[in-house]
């Protein structure tokens, strides 16, 4: 008799997925990714980087990436989208709606993705490393009726 298949949790699987994603990043800075599924099938994906036909983040593209900004600093000219901004509006680019959806991003979302994740209907939010997750955020995404919790491995 064969051993019994060690298949991990979909929560593990769609996150090991996000991690394959992010490698498509054009970030110099940081490569993150997001999942957004539903009813266990992908929807969506996004990474970070320079909006559409824009020169990549890795290629100067963003002058605040090429320089030496420290990190979480002058992020209003930074000129990147993030990964959960990304697979949101790919989701729209491409007719598909999110409502009751779940994402699952290798960073804890911002307050603007936080701000997209509740108007776009996403219900959940599943993270792996914690990036600047203010208690703002996490009161936004509570009174949006958006569950968030940290995977940890």
């Amino acid at each position: 008799m064969n051993a019994p298949l060690k298949r991990p949790g979909w929560d593990v699987y769609f996150m090991d997925i996000a991690h394959v994603v992010k490698t498509r990043s054009n970030c110099s800075r940081r490569q993150v990714a997001a999942v957004i599924v539903r009813d266990h099938r992908i929807i969506s994906t996004g990474y970070n980087g320079t909006p559409r036909g824009i020169r990549n983040c890795a290629e100067g593209g963003c002058p605040r990436c090429a320089g030496t900004a420290p990190s979480g600093s002058d992020l209003d000219e930074c000129i990147c989208c993030h990964a959960e901004e990304n697979a949101i509006t790919q989701s729209a680019y491409h007719g598909i709606a999110l409502q009751g959806a779940v994402i699952y991003s290798t960073m804890s979302p911002c307050l603007t993705c936080a701000k997209m994740i509740i108007n776009s209907g996403i219900r959940e939010v599943i993270y792996e490393e914690e990036y600047c997750f203010n208690e703002q955020t996490r009161k936004l995404l509570h009174e949006g009726e958006v569950r968030f919790r940290h995977l940890i491995r």
